[in-house]
């Protein structure tokens, strides 16, 4: 089982901007600089996440894009479904035709069942969940740390 690139740097996008909440809008460049994604793939992300009602954006200066709903009320499963990804177990991408012959293999329901018990799980996992768990907090303080380094703004902000 494995979650593509798509679907994992989708979460991890959402999660950095749920992590900045109450900052003002995010710019998809921060998200890109503090989590290593592409600006590009990025935009590809958001716009989906958009359609989805997920996100909004925030034009003009100081733009960039917010949260449409609170962190409690956003599930990773959301997330990955709004960017057209699955999560599938099984070897034939749940469509049964899992043998040389286009036949459903033995142990495909075996798959499914434990695709559903995976998209369960994610459905139950907020972005409030997320936030929440310290070591979650930990990796967010170094990565913005390193962020504001980047930038020549910690300096800034210790000294003023």
């Amino acid at each position: 089982m494995r979650l593509t690139t798509k679907g994992r740097y989708a979460v991890t996008a959402m999660l950095d901007l749920a992590l900045h909440v109450g900052k003002g809008p995010t710019s998809l460049a921060d998200i890109s600089d503090r989590q290593g994604i592409s600006l590009s793939y990025l935009e590809q992300l958001f716009a989906k996440l958009r359609r989805h009602g997920l996100v909004k954006s925030v034009r003009g200066p100081g733009g960039g894009y917010q949260l449409s709903r609170g962190l409690e009320a956003i599930y990773v499963a959301q997330v990955i479904d709004a960017v057209n990804e699955t999560v599938d177990a099984t070897g034939c991408g749940g469509g049964g035709g899992c043998q040389s012959h286009g036949e459903t293999c033995l142990t495909h329901h075996l798959w499914c069942d434990l695709s559903e018990q995976i998209h369960s799980f994610l459905s139950g996992i907020s972005l409030a969940d997320l936030v929440a768990r310290r070591d979650v907090q930990v990796v967010a303080e170094r990565q913005d740390r390193r962020h504001l380094e980047r930038h020549g703004q910690l300096n800034r902000i210790a000294v003023g």
